[in-house]
């Protein structure tokens, strides 16, 4: 058809399977196994619908305001977006408009390439070494911009802030992205360095250790002026990105930060305790900083282990692609959930080595 010839066409990101069927255990999306905060709930139940009939603040200010305060930056410094996946996709079509590729990762967050090819960003994927590590030097090169996610996905592997630092000062001449979505559980943040670089842009969000991913919140930290141009590009797209519903449960999350903390300590030791238990049945994985444990069979297929938990509805995610085709990555659920799961996995692999 003519009109075909017309239309932007990419291969879409393929999110992890949302099971339609109750009684599952879902361990295949880096969900929180634990609810919000309270404040957050207390948000949702006094909710006055009536100021639905008015537009959200388009500058998000008061989650803004508490964003700075948590963090010890400026409210300019902050730009919040419709889960971190808006943030970064608008930080791609912001600041990657060079003639020269941008840079990450050949085994990262496959949204990344997808971003690439819908803005037409020309790009080269930088080979991880046989540790799944990042090569510093592949980022010494001309580029058009860098973006590293650390901790890493789907390895979970954490890149010392010592490495990007070195990258960062290095590349001064484009924006460099860190993506930290799962900084929370035991990685170290960049934020830090944002006081030595102006073309940093930190990304986090509140899907994984602020148990809100239906809310849909993700944020961006960096220069004043960093951030002046990512406001153009969401006042030039859309101003009203931000619900109120949102905004306010979110201002509750970041104020509450003892019920933050104790959800990552209890999510933090649940992965600890499961990576031994892992082991013990013959698997191996990097050394995860995140929520999730990337971890592959040192005598059964990935796919053979997928293919088995599914059939007891248990939700685990796996990818078909080169160097990772047998790792699976288990989210942390609660203790019983994963009890369940490497219970199941006991008996199973039991009888095939039986």
């Amino acid at each position: 058809m003519k009109w075909e010839d017309n239309v932007r066409k990419v291969v879409p990101y393929v999110a992890g399977e949302q099971p339609k069927e109750k009684n599952v255990i879902k361990l295949n999306t880096n969900e929180c196994p634990y609810p919000p905060a309270p404040g957050v709930n207390e948000v949702l139940v006094n909710m006055d619908c009536k100021e639905f009939r008015k537009y959200p603040d388009p500058d998000v200010t008061e989650l803004r305001e508490v964003l700075a305060h948590r963090y010890q930056v400026n409210p300019e410094q902050v730009f919040v977006g419709v889960g971190s996946d808006d943030v970064l996709s608008m930080a791609f079509l912001t600041y990657f408009n060079s003639d020269k590729p941008i840079l990450f990762p050949d085994i990262t967050y496959s949204f990344y390439d997808v971003w690439a090819d819908l803005y037409r960003i020309p790009y080269e994927m930088q080979k991880l070494d046989e540790n799944f590590c990042i090569v510093k030097e592949d980022y010494l090169k001309e580029n058009g911009g860098i973006i590293i996610a650390n901790p890493n996905a789907p390895t979970g592997l954490m890149t010392p802030v010592s490495v990007i630092e070195e990258i960062i000062q290095a590349n001064q001449d484009v924006v460099v992205i860190v993506d930290e979505a799962y900084v929370d559980f035991g990685g170290e943040s960049c934020l830090p360095l944002l006081k030595k670089y102006d073309n940093l842009l930190v990304v986090q969000t509140f899907s994984k250790s602020r148990s809100m991913a239906g809310m849909r919140i993700g944020f961006a930290i960096g220069n004043e002026k960093l951030i002046s141009y990512l406001n153009d590009a969401k006042f030039s797209f859309n101003s009203y990105t931000m619900n109120m519903t949102a905004i306010a449960a979110g201002v509750a999350s970041v104020k509450d930060d003892a019920y933050f903390t104790e959800t990552v300590a209890k999510v933090i030791q649940t992965r600890e305790r499961v990576k031994k238990e892992l082991h013990e049945l013959g698997f191996v994985f990097p050394d995860s900083k995140t929520n999730f444990i990337f971890a592959k069979h040192q005598t059964v297929s990935g796919q053979e282990i997928f293919d088995a938990l599914r059939n007891e509805k248990i939700y685990v995610r796996h990818w078909n692609k080169p160097r990772i085709e047998d790792y699976l990555r288990i989210s942390i659920g609660t203790d019983e959930e994963m009890d369940t799961m490497l219970g199941f996995l006991k008996s199973y692999l039991a009888q095939k080595q039986g």
